[in-house]
This record gives structure tokens, C-alpha cells and sequence, in this order.
């Protein structure tokens, strides 16, 4: 089972080679290091102060994370997610699919753990994205000094687990959609009406039961968790609960379908 399931992911992985979701996560994960980056050269004259702080990294690290986390993270998964499912469908390859000697258990959750896997590649390649847009500068210019304080590697990895969790129920549901909908638009739209409801619920005394706003609440922290009605919320535990739970029905779903592809 477990080989059957190694040579599966590896097919699956293969699949996605320069396809345009591999380009989404490179693009994507790069892009917001390259705004920053831009940015400091724009702002030159006050970068020596920015540098002297002695919390650069922390203060680097939100300023970062600030744009991707409260749209561009949640809608970069939606994209990714129903690119990466829709393949087959895109190539009209579901029944050659059919055809290998595969259980559909192996075919759902390999093509699952790809897309999860991919994720995992776009969060190493924003950070080190985040590391090297934040000392290129000092590298290019002799009057820039190094950060004083040691890059936070346990904070940051933290930080990232957490919006790793955040985005899982994301990836469940917009899977299951992708699987369910031949049409690609139709998953994406789905995903965007959800994120645009996000927006607005994120306000909302109730708005932790909208998985799409995990990636904002968890940036927007002590400022959100100090009300009175969110205390007591742990939205990391509700994203891995919502994630088994959509990953379930996606899974009945599927292999309940009449016409699979």
C-alpha cells in the first residue's frame, strides 16, 4: 500500500511540472519578497535606521506576511488547489487514470497530498523569498549594516506552521469543489465568493466559522483575540477539524460520483 502510494505521488508530482500552478507557487512565493525588495531600494535613505533597530527580522517578517496573509496567501491556495485538480479534466486523461492499477483511495489522497505538498514548496520558497530580500541590501551597499538580532528561525517557523494550519481547510474544500465541478471557473468562483465572505466575517462575532478567514485572524492576533467573543477560539484546532471533515466528504463524494471524469 504504501509503494503503491509512493509511485502514485510521484506520477502525480510529475504532472504538475511546469503546469501553471508549479508557476503560481514559484511566482506567488516570490513575489512579495520582490515588492519589499523594490521598496527598500525606493526608500534607500531610511533603510541604515530600519537596520539598526534590533528587531528588524520580527518587524520585516509582519510587514511581509501583512499583505500575503489577509488576501494573497487564501486566494493564492484557491488558485493552486483547483489548478493542480483540474489537470486532469484540462487533458482529458481521468480514464487512463481509471485504467492503472489504482484503488481510488490511492487516487484521491495522492492527488490531496500533492497539493498539500506544493504548498510546503510555495511557504520554502516565500521565506527564503523573505531572507534574501531582507540582506540584499546589505550585501549591495557597504553603509547598510547586518540586522544586530540573529534571524528568528523557531519564530518564524511558528509562524509559518500556524498559516500552514489556517490554509488545510481551504485546500480541503476548494478539492472537493474542483473534484465535483468539471469547470474550472466554477471552483474558482466558488473559492472567491467564500473569500470575499471572509472579508466581511472576519468582523463578525461569529466569523471563526468561515475557515477562509483563518489566514487574516491569525495575522490580525492580540487585536481580534482580545474581544470578548474570540478569547476563547482556537483556530487552529477548528482549521484541522474543518480539513478532516472536508477532506471526508470530498472523499464520499468522489467515490460516489457516477461519472468520475
Amino acid at each position: 500500500m504504501a509503494l503503491s502510494f509512493v509511485n502514485s505521488f510521484q506520477s502525480e508530482w510529475l504532472k504538475t511540472k511546469r503546469s501553471a500552478a508549479s508557476w503560481l507557487v514559484l511566482i506567488g512565493g516570490c513575489f512579495i519578497p520582490l515588492i519589499m525588495l523594490a521598496a527598500a531600494f525606493v526608500n534607500f535613505g531610511s533603510l541604515k535606521k530600519v537596520y539598526d533597530t534590533g528587531t528588524f527580522w520580527q518587524t520585516y517578517n509582519t510587514h511581509c506576511w501583512q499583505f500575503m496573509a489577509l488576501f494573497l496567501l487564501p486566494m493564492g491556495v484557491i488558485l493552486a488547489t483547483s489548478l493542480i485538480t483540474q489537470l486532469e479534466y484540462k487533458n482529458n486523461t481521468w480514464k487512463q487514470l481509471y485504467t492503472t492499477p489504482q484503488k481510488l483511495l490511492t487516487i484521491f489522497f495522492t492527488k490531496l497530498a500533492v497539493i498539500v505538498t506544493m504548498m510546503l514548496q510555495f511557504f520554502l520558497i516565500f521565506n527564503i523569498g523573505i531572507y534574501l530580500s531582507g540582506i540584499i541590501p546589505c550585501l549591495l551597499f557597504r553603509e547598510i549594516p547586518f540586522p544586530k538580532e540573529p534571524f528568528p528561525f523557531i519564530h518564524i517557523l511558528q509562524y509559518n506552521a500556524e498559516f500552514f494550519l489556517d490554509c488545510l481547510p481551504v485546500i480541503a474544500l476548494q478539492y472537493l469543489i474542483s473534484l465535483h465541478y468539471k469547470n474550472f471557473l466554477v471552483a474558482v468562483g466558488v473559492g472567491m465568493a467564500f473569500l470575499l465572505a471572509a472579508l466581511f466575517a472576519v468582523q463578525w462575532e461569529y466569523g471563526y466559522i468561515v475557515p477562509y478567514t483563518y489566514c487574516m485572524l491569525n495575522y490580525l492576533g492580540k487585536e481580534v483575540f482580545e474581544s470578548s467573543y474570540f478569547q476563547h477560539i482556537n483556530i487552529h484546532f477548528l482549521a484541522v477539524l474543518y480539513f478532516v471533515v472536508f477532506t471526508i466528504a470530498g472523499y464520499i463524494m468522489y467515490i460516489t460520483k457516477k461519472e468520475k471524469g
